[in-house]
């Protein structure tokens, strides 16, 4: 077993202010044991429908910036690992990255993932202020296993989820900002679920709570059980994660062995 730590947070519209947080949440949950906290999607600062793309360019950095490299001392000096989000610069005029990344106990950057479906969707855009990643990221060994990353709306489509279990993910972690809405924490929770079981894998979903995200930060077991849900509220939750767990439900529920790839 592995401890892990995911946090569920209000992020404000100012980006120091997130980031002083996010350094305490990543000591906490170091002084805690754990071997990873993953964070959710815009934990950067809060976008609101008033920000301009080109003051939302304006805000954001590079994979090497301030932002960044801060969370990437403060993995070094808790040695623990961390999964966070940022928006990061593109070339694109006035449009931005959304990118997580895979931080190691030394501090090293060892992942990024530009998020590659956009939520234009239910009364929302999201490419008027970004741009889309245009490749999948491999998986990426870690002293949890094998994480394959995919940011919020990407949840909604499993082949991006398969894709990355065929290629060797034990965990999926998908930071997000869930917006509230009619059926979304129904849709949140039953999708979550569908892509554990489907694939066999744990799934950790720190969710954004507050302004029009719902929260609900879920840990799920690759059997479909919920480790953790976090309802409405701010802070850090645990779950365990068993390597051993996943192979067990590999060997008794074999759906990846079982694919009918010669008919379909």
């Amino acid at each position: 077993m592995t401890k892990i730590a995911l946090v569920q947070f209000k992020a404000s519209t100012k980006k120091e202010e997130n980031l002083k947080k996010i350094l305490n949440y990543i000591e906490k949950a170091a002084n805690q044991k754990a071997k990873l906290v993953a964070f959710p999607e815009f934990m950067m600062f809060y976008t609101s429908s008033s920000q301009t793309p080109k003051d939302l360019a304006n805000e954001a950095e590079t994979i090497s910036g301030n932002f960044v490299k801060s969370i990437a001392r403060a993995a070094k000096s808790n040695s623990i690992q961390v999964i966070g989000t940022m928006y990061e610069k593109s070339n694109k005029k006035d449009r931005v990255f959304d990118t997580s990344f895979v931080i190691d106990k030394n501090g090293k950057v060892v992942s990024k993932y530009r998020k590659i479906h956009l939520y234009d969707a239910l009364g929302f855009r999201e490419s008027a202020k970004m741009t889309s990643g245009s490749k999948i990221s491999k998986p990426t060994s870690s002293s949890i296993g094998k994480i394959g990353m995919l940011i919020c709306y990407d949840l909604r489509f499993p082949e991006m989820a398969r894709k990355l279990t065929l290629a060797g993910s034990e965990i999926l972690v998908a930071p997000s900002a869930w917006v509230k809405g009619e059926m979304k924490e129904d849709h949140w929770i039953t999708i979550n679920k569908t892509r554990a079981i489907e694939n066999g894998c744990y799934v950790i979903a720190p969710d954004q709570v507050g302004n029009i995200y719902c929260g609900r930060s879920l840990v799920v077991n690759p059997f479909g059980k919920i480790l953790v849900d976090m309802k409405k509220r701010q802070g850090i939750a645990y779950a365990d994660i068993s390597l051993k767990e996943i192979k067990k439900t590999r060997t008794v529920l074999p759906l990846l062995k079982n694919r009918r790839k010669d008919v379909y």
